[in-house]
């Protein structure tokens, strides 16, 4: 059966890139097609494949300014010719699934999320865009959403990365979807020993929707240490916000970032995520979650029992959280090793070997 995996682009390692590398193992023979690819920030399993990109690949500064192209890519991907393939899959938060498919082949969409500037978080994304961006969505924004559901009616299968997306696919497109939550290596994490210190981590790319300035705005007033891993396009605003007891790091390897897990009091997670990774990782290492109590994490979290929940994105609601958090019988008692043995037995469910139905 000859098959082709469509990534909407690679240029960064994340998680998006994580199901791809399963997609790569599941189907070795595949041909990878997308539109910019970077081959120095992508791991091996993936650039080992036969990558094909769209023209968007050749236009100026593709690699760093790929989404100011979202306008042609629909028009890039009705230019790819994919006539012999039997399996299509695309793996989509950026536009991948607009293809021609061919007669008689069958289309898997594995969907992360509907675009999220397409939609819920259009007005979110606008707040931090340029006035070239901002007049540029403004231009292009009803046709790109009646592109984006022109588009969803011609895939025949939709698997969605959380039941939390799967609702979100229903409720855009009208179409149903099956949950196959993303690939975690959860063995990996559970074999980190715990050895929580006095300070409280975020960890994760620095971007508008994470909510990094809501965590550290709730630290600046709490007065807690709190350590910010990761990088982005807002770590330098980020870096001017932080008060005496915030700590930026930048970009950790992998060796530091399970170091900050093992030690961390709790991982803070704030942002609106379709599932979230980081806080099954950080669970499976021994180690709690304050997240924000919506989204995926009301599927990767128990309140009380492996973190806290906080209901509104405000300051005011993170510092109330870290407050009740603090207190917790779980907390005091046995120096939390009860969270520890709770959060590990919790992320162990996500422990499963990993394929797509096809």
């Amino acid at each position: 059966m000859k098959t082709a995996i469509i990534h909407y682009w690679l240029v960064n390692d994340r998680g998006g890139e994580k199901v791809l590398a399963k997609l790569c193992e599941q189907f070795p023979d595949a041909d990878l097609f997308t539109h910019v690819c970077d081959p120095a920030v992508i791991p091996d399993s993936i650039r080992r494949m036969n990558i094909h990109t769209t023209f968007i690949q050749k236009l100026p500064f593709a690699k760093k300014l790929y989404k100011n192209y979202l306008p042609l890519m629909p028009l890039a991907l009705r230019r790819l010719d994919l006539s012999g393939y039997d399996l299509i899959i695309s793996s989509e938060s950026g536009p991948a699934k607009g293809i021609r498919k061919p007669a008689g082949a069958t289309h898997i969409c594995y969907c992360h999320t509907p675009m999220r500037y397409l939609w819920d978080l259009s007005g979110e994304y606008a707040k931090n865009a340029s006035l070239l961006q901002k007049i540029g969505m403004k231009l292009f924004l009803p046709w790109l959403r009646k592109w984006d559901l022109w588009s969803a009616a011609q895939v025949d299968r939709f698997i969605a990365n959380s039941q939390f997306v799967a609702d979100r696919i229903k409720r855009i497109y009208g179409r149903d979807a099956e949950v196959v939550y993303p690939p975690l290596d959860v063995e990996h994490f559970q074999t980190l020993e715990r050895d929580p210190r006095d300070f409280y981590l975020f960890f994760g790319q620095l971007t508008a929707y994470k909510r990094a300035d809501l965590a550290i705005e709730a630290f600046n007033r709490l007065g807690l240490r709190l350590v910010v891993a990761g990088d982005g396009e807002c770590f330098q605003a980020l870096e001017k916000f932080g008060g005496p007891t915030v700590e930026l790091l930048g970009r950790v390897s992998d060796e530091k970032r399970d170091e900050l897990y093992s030690k961390a009091k709790a991982l803070i997670f704030p942002g609106l995520e379709d599932f979230g990774i980081i806080p099954v990782e950080a669970q499976a290492a021994g180690c709690p979650v304050i997240a924000f109590g919506q989204g995926g994490a009301l599927e990767t979290v128990i309140d009380g029992k492996t973190g806290v929940f906080f209901n509104e994105q405000t300051a005011d609601s993170l510092c109330a959280a870290v407050e009740k958090f603090q207190g917790l019988p779980a907390l005091r008692e046995l120096e939390g090793e009860l969270f520890e043995a709770a959060c590990r037995e919790n992320a162990a469910r996500f422990a499963n070997p990993w394929k797509i139905p096809a």
